[in-house]
């Protein structure tokens, strides 16, 4: 009998979990929760199959899910997670998961004391990019990062609002942040400046226009991040990480390419034959003057949800690249930003 799995929110990321669901075939979509019925109708539509629900514990009394997937904005955290946790109910919930950190503690806490799989929305984790990042940290000491994230303010109502999405470090650019921990190392301590007045005319709009963070990691490395939603053009975007060392830099942009400067094919193919990873047939192009690009493979979000159903499948949550645990350290990461620009302070980060 297929494991049965269950969605809470069905909206723009839902769409994005259940695009990925209807391409495997060894689960059963069986039940859909949104506070708008007909939402959770067109996911049920799309699937050909699974109740429909406006009420997430009836979901839970008649379909009892073997999974979950939390799809929810980060203003609505909380209950959901306490009752899945009551009934043992495995768990993926997009980030933030959060904006209330002691929440977010507790839930990790209580998560530990169940000892339940669990799993959260970083899916760049999973790219093949990533991995090549993470070789070329090990064999290159990272003195400083520098990271730019510039966009425009997404549709949605909360995500104007920060008491409701956290403002873009949080929301968006933790997606960055996150990225920064799992190549670099823990952070130690935050200190961010934000601006506003350069958005206009967005009706309700109070989050941060622009804000750079300088960051102290525990390893003495040091980081740079600005992110913006100021863009009214397209031709503003910006979204690249740079890796730098004594000898070598990488650009990374996020799930679509990453730039080694200073390292030869030959390095390279040493530096990975090291890690266990394969640099042929990869998709990469090669130009002179000691720059290697490598590209997105695939799609890292189908990966991302995939480990988290095998692992339920199986018992082993041992691939899963970032468990609600791991999850936390990032939004405590984002939060400590949001602390800062609102005292003016550093913050130093505490993930205890």
């Amino acid at each position: 009998m297929k494991k049965k799995l269950a969605i809470i929110g069905c909206g723009g990321i839902g769409a994005y979990h259940l695009g990925h669901f209807l391409e495997f075939h060894d689960i059963e979509l069986a039940g859909f929760c949104d506070l708008i019925p007909e939402r959770a109708q067109s996911f049920a539509d799309q699937a050909g199959c699974g109740k429909v629900f406006t009420d997430y514990k009836k979901m839970y009394d008649d379909v009892r899910p073997d999974m979950v997937f939390i799809c929810i904005p980060p203003y609505c955290h909380g209950e959901i997670e306490y009752e899945t946790i009551r009934r043992r109910i495995p768990f993926f919930v997009e980030k933030p998961l959060s904006l209330d950190l002691e929440l977010a503690r507790d839930i990790r806490n209580k998560v530990r004391e169940a000892g339940l799989i669990t799993a959260s929305g970083f899916q760049c984790r999973y790219s093949n990019l990533t991995t090549i990042a993470q070789s070329f940290a090990q064999n290159h000491e990272i003195v400083h990062v520098q990271c730019a994230r510039i966009g425009g303010v997404p549709g949605v109502f909360w995500w104007k609002k920060r008491s409701l999405s956290g403002g873009q470090i949080v929301e968006q650019t933790i997606h960055q942040f996150d990225m920064i921990r799992y190549i670099c190392g823990e952070p130690d301590t935050v200190f961010t400046m934000g601006a506003r007045g350069y958005v206009k005319d967005i009706e309700g709009y109070d989050t941060d226009d622009i804000s750079s963070t300088v960051v102290r990691f525990a390893n003495g490395m040091l980081a740079t991040i600005t992110t913006g939603c100021y863009a009214s053009s397209g031709d503003c975007f910006d979204s690249k990480i740079t890796f730098g060392t004594r000898d070598a830099h990488a650009d990374m942009y996020i799930l679509d390419k990453l730039d080694l400067y200073g390292v030869t094919e030959n390095t390279a193919a040493s530096e990975n034959q090291d890690n266990g990873l394969v640099i042929k047939n990869d998709g990469r192009l090669s130009t002179g003057g000691g720059k290697l690009t490598y590209h997105q493979e695939g799609d890292a979000g189908i990966l991302c949800d995939r480990t988290f159903i095998d692992a339920v499948l199986s018992g082993d949550p041992s691939k899963i690249k970032s468990s609600y645990e791991d999850a936390f350290r990032s939004l405590n990461f984002t939060l400590a930003c949001n602390r800062s620009m609102d005292t003016g302070m550093p913050v130093k980060i505490d993930n205890d």
